[in-house]
Formats: C-alpha cells, structure tokens, sequence
C-alpha cells in the first residue's frame, strides 16, 4: 500500500501486482522518483474518476516518462 498526503486528508491504495505487474512497477518507479510530489488533483467527475499526477498547483504540466508497455505482444 501507498500512502497519499493531501490538504484535504489522507487515503492510502493498494495495489495488485499479481494481476498489473507492468503498471504497478510502472507507477512505483514514478513514487519512487518523488514525481507526483507538489503535484494536484486536477480532474475530478464524481462518481467517475479522479485524476491527477500530471500538474503543479500553477497548472506547470509534468513530463512523464515513456508510456511502459502493459500488454503482451503476439505474433
């Protein structure tokens, strides 16, 4: 699990990495690199999808790294 700080409270996720290996060594390496750190939430539909990770509170985008692959190829 992941602890997530905000100004408005806490929360922690879990991940599952048996079922996204890829995406969970993906998104652990972006924690791991303080990448989210000063970042906000800015998308938010209730009851759909909060999204955030990819702005500074002065709306400064974040450049993500490389998108990783997250399905297998097939011949």
């Amino acid at each position: 699990m992941i602890l997530f700080e905000t100004t408005l409270g806490d929360f922690k996720i879990e991940f599952y990495e048996k079922e996204a290996p890829v995406s969970v060594a993906n998104f652990k390496q972006y924690i791991d690199k303080g990448f989210f750190d000063g970042t906000i939430f800015h998308r938010i539909v209730p009851g759909f999808v909060i999204q955030g990770g990819g702005f500074t509170e002065d709306m400064t985008r974040r450049k993500p790294r490389r998108p990783s692959r997250t399905r297998p190829t097939t011949a």
